[in-house]
């Protein structure tokens, strides 16, 4: 089985992380997130204690946009993160970017098969009052997974869907 990257995005609570730790189970994955040198930066100068509420993720929102027009930090941590991947013996690097010009500017530096995902779950809030989440569902995404069954059924799922990625897309 060869490499493959695949951004995942999704609206807050669909469940991303947990289907990326079931993809684990079946592949060796690494998982990241362009927004975590913001989460960095404002802990450590911004007070943000790790809050997932609307207020806090408007913060995070602003503050990778205000740092993407500066020196694109979000998309150059990426690229220094996928580097690290091509050497590693992981198989999958899923990559959590919310923003769909963020998404294409990413996929211009990657040249193994890569792919865009996006998780959806009924239940989950769909607006949160910042650009970064409420427009989630505008990209045009190569898959989308329906993340509504019980947990205990969600693994076996997703793993089945992932490896049909997988063999789509790697042979």
């Amino acid at each position: 089985m060869g490499k493959a990257v695949i951004i995942i995005n999704g609206h807050g609570g669909t469940g991303k992380d947990t289907l990326c730790g079931f993809g684990g189970r079946v592949y060796r994955t690494k998982n990241i997130s362009s927004a975590e040198p913001i989460k960095e930066i404002a802990r450590c100068y911004g007070g943000w204690r790790g809050e997932k509420d609307e207020r806090s993720r408007k913060f995070l929102a602003d503050l990778k946009r205000l740092f993407a027009d500066y020196n694109d930090l979000p998309c150059r941590y990426l690229v220094e993160e996928y580097k690290k991947f091509l050497e590693s013996g992981e198989e999958i690097l899923f990559v959590h970017i919310r923003e769909g010009e963020e998404i294409d500017k990413f996929r211009h530096y990657v040249d193994i098969p890569c792919i865009a995902l996006l998780v959806r779950r009924s239940s989950v809030r769909q607006q949160w009052g910042n650009e970064s989440d409420d427009n989630v569902e505008k990209y045009a995404y190569d898959y989308c997974y329906d993340n509504d069954k019980e947990l205990t059924e969600a693994e076996s799922d997703f793993q089945q869907f992932l490896k049909g990625i997988m063999k789509e897309i790697c042979g």
